[in-house]
Parts: structure tokens; sequence; C-alpha cells
């Protein structure tokens, strides 16, 4: 990543537009078109949202030097060691048979929309390998972890929920997807329709499915990644 303006594109989705990005920095979209198509780089105070936004080490951002992140997305030892602890019962446990992915203090409503402004990794979840690899077929590091808010898909998800989520699969599908709408994280059944649109189905009969159409641009929406797991406490 030799420029500024692939690096910042690094930092979102493919897909996402410049509009997005603009309203998410609070600039203005004329302003941040220069950024966009010219490689400019924003002032101070734009260059601090993009960080408050997104995590970015700034000192990479603008130069290249450096990671990307303090925080790695997810954990995973060298292959050339091995780190030995053990279980409950004493028997020895090869971490490196397990990925450690963060659980994010966001919650995705299952009601009527929820968002937490606090994005910092709060803790890691750990899961085998081989699940990951094999089962989900995923990158660890595209997954994270977050709790579900509401009750409208109750009887699928529940109010307090955790939930794995795949960024990777960020793309309109159909199954059961966390979604932003404007500034609010929901996760619902979503289903692919004729003519770009996308229907969004509640499990609760309590609340009406209902459609965006993702060919108008005042609907600010972008899918976050396709639900692969869930756990739950009883």
């Amino acid at each position: 990543m030799d420029d500024f303006l692939t690096r910042l594109k690094s930092l979102w989705p493919e897909d996402v537009r410049p509009t997005t990005i603009a309203k998410e920095i609070d600039m203005s979209f004329p302003g941040f078109k220069r950024v966009w198509d010219e490689g400019a780089i924003p002032k101070a105070e734009s260059l601090v949202k993009i960080h408050e936004r997104t995590g970015v080490d700034l000192t990479w951002l603008l130069t290249g030097k450096g990671a990307p992140f303090a925080d790695s997305p997810a954990i995973e030892p060298a292959e050339d060691k091995q780190y030995i602890v053990e279980d409950t019962l004493g028997n020895s446990v090869d971490v490196s048979e397990f990925v450690f992915v963060p659980r994010y203090n966001i919650k995705a409503s299952a009601g009527n929309g929820h968002y937490n402004q606090d994005h910092k990794s709060t803790l890691r979840m750990a899961f085998r390998r081989y699940w990951v690899d094999n089962y989900l077929r995923a990158n660890p590091k595209d997954l994270s972890v977050i709790a579900v808010k509401g009750d409208s898909m109750t009887g699928v998800l529940e109010d307090g929920d955790t939930i794995l989520v795949n960024h990777a699969k960020n793309r309109p599908g159909n199954g059961l997807y966390v979604v932003r709408i404007n500034d609010e994280l929901v996760v619902k059944r979503i289903q692919s329709m004729p003519g770009g649109k996308l229907l969004f189905t509640s499990a609760n009969e309590a609340y009406a499915p209902f459609e965006i159409d993702l060919r108008d641009e005042s609907n600010d929406v972008q899918v976050v990644g396709k639900v692969e797991w869930f756990g739950r406490q009883i």
C-alpha cells in the first residue's frame, strides 16, 4: 500500500460508497471527493475522525510505516511455535489449535435498532482452528463476535446471545446477516429481491417485514457480515 488513498480505502469494504465514508467521518462530500478522487490528505480533524471510526494508526495511514492497528483482529500463533497451557483437569492444550477472535462491545439489535460507538475489542473468544478452516472455510481475520439485543428474532436468536460474524461475506445474499442501516446495527434474515431490493424479515411475527432499495442512494445501508454461529447462556 504505497499511497494514502490505497491505505484509506483498505479500511472500508470494497463496495462502500464515498458518501458513506464522508458521513461516518463528519466530512463534507465535496471535500471528501478530493480525497477519494485525487488522494488529497484530509485536515487533522478528519484524520482524527478516521482514527476514531476505524481504530487505524495514523502514522501508518499517513506514511505506511508500522502496523495499521495496534490491536490485531485475530491472534494466530506463529507456525513454528507451540504454546502449551493446561485445561481445568491439568491436561496440556496446544494453543496453536485455536484462533482467538475479538469480541466487540457492540450490540446488533434484533428489535428497533441499537448502535454503540465503542468499537474497542473487550476480550477474545477461542474457536478451534480446524472448525474455522474446514467448516466455516473462513479466514480468522474476517471474524468478530458481538452480542444480540432485542426480541425481533426470538426463536432463532434471543436477547443477549453472542454471534460470530464473518465480515468477508458482506455482499447482499440470502440468510442471517448483520446489517447497518444508517447508524443502527440490526440482525435479520435478508433475501435478495429482483430490482436491487433487499427484504428484511424477523422471526418474531410482531415485527413486519420491510424492503430497502439498494439502488436508492438516499438509503445508507451496508451489509456488515453473515452470522455463522451463536452462543447462549441458559
